[in-house]
């Protein structure tokens, strides 16, 4: 990703509009993770922090911001920052979020986090999710596989997807703050499906942290949604996230994991064909 503007570089008209909401900006640090904006920072002012972050209005990122506008109404207080405002002037789209502090979560074997991750987990499996926009996971997922070479394997995952639970589906470390509770963050990639579908991301991620695969699932299956989902979805769910992660960053932990994941699947599941 490009380097990202300063909040100087902003264009007045929009630094303004910000400031009518926030007060005066007296500093803006920009951080050091996170590829989804063009711009991000979080912003002290006079009144406290807020942590602003988005792009331009009609540009590709557009939609996750619009997407995170959306669902967070629907999030209760404990598990996400709250949207205080949005901005869209000067073909630019801002969020204006309550600024959390924590740590990002540690998923390592034996980490007071993972607790908290748990917890995380369960509250977004209550939520019901908004009916507009509608976002099913099964159908992009579907579109996403139809997009490249899929083993016939991972093809299947997309029909076992369908549901009505809140899916964050990018619970990985960075996007999880943990202080005295877990906080997730950036809600772009928010869609419908199954209840199984969430504490499976987690299961990749925990292998990538060097979990055993076995006792990574052991970990998901505190879940009932996990717990009771067919085990064919689950090995086709493995199966297609090699397919599509190997697309896009073949070298990386998060695929090696998939990777790793869904050969105990073939060895301890049904078996691939």
């Amino acid at each position: 990703m490009s380097v990202r503007p300063a909040w100087q570089d902003l264009p007045t008209g929009l630094r303004e509009a910000v400031q009518d909401r926030t007060g005066p900006v007296l500093e803006a640090e920009i951080p050091s993770v996170g590829r989804n904006s063009a711009f991000a920072a979080s912003l002290t002012t006079a009144s406290g922090r807020v942590f602003c972050k988005g792009g331009r209005a009609e540009g590709p990122q557009a939609i996750m911001h619009r997407n995170e506008a959306a669902v967070n109404p629907f999030l209760p207080k404990n598990l996400a920052p709250q949207l205080l405002w949005h901005i869209e002037q000067d073909d630019w789209l801002l969020l204006g979020f309550e600024h959390v502090s924590g740590q990002h979560a540690d998923l390592s074997p034996g980490s007071a986090d993972l607790s908290l991750m748990a917890d995380a987990v369960r509250k977004i499996g209550a939520i019901k999710p908004p009916e507009v926009p509608r976002r099913m996971i099964a159908d992009h997922w579907e579109a996403a596989l139809a997009n490249g070479t899929t083993s016939e394997w991972a093809a299947q995952a997309p029909q076992h997807m369908h549901g009505s639970t809140l899916v964050h589906s990018d619970l990985n470390p960075l996007n999880v703050l943990v202080a005295d509770t877990a906080r997730v963050v950036d809600w772009a990639w928010w869609r419908t499906g199954a209840a199984w579908i969430d504490p499976a991301f987690v299961v990749v991620r925990l292998i990538a942290e060097g979990h055993e695969p076995a006792g990574a699932e052991e970990w998901a299956a505190q879940f009932d949604g996990f717990r009771k989902a067919p085990s064919e979805a689950i090995s086709a769910f493995a199966a297609s996230l090699v397919c599509l992660w190997e697309r896009k960053f073949a070298d990386t932990d998060v695929t090696k994991a998939a990777r790793t994941w869904a050969e105990f699947r073939t060895a301890n599941g049904p078996q691939f064909p």
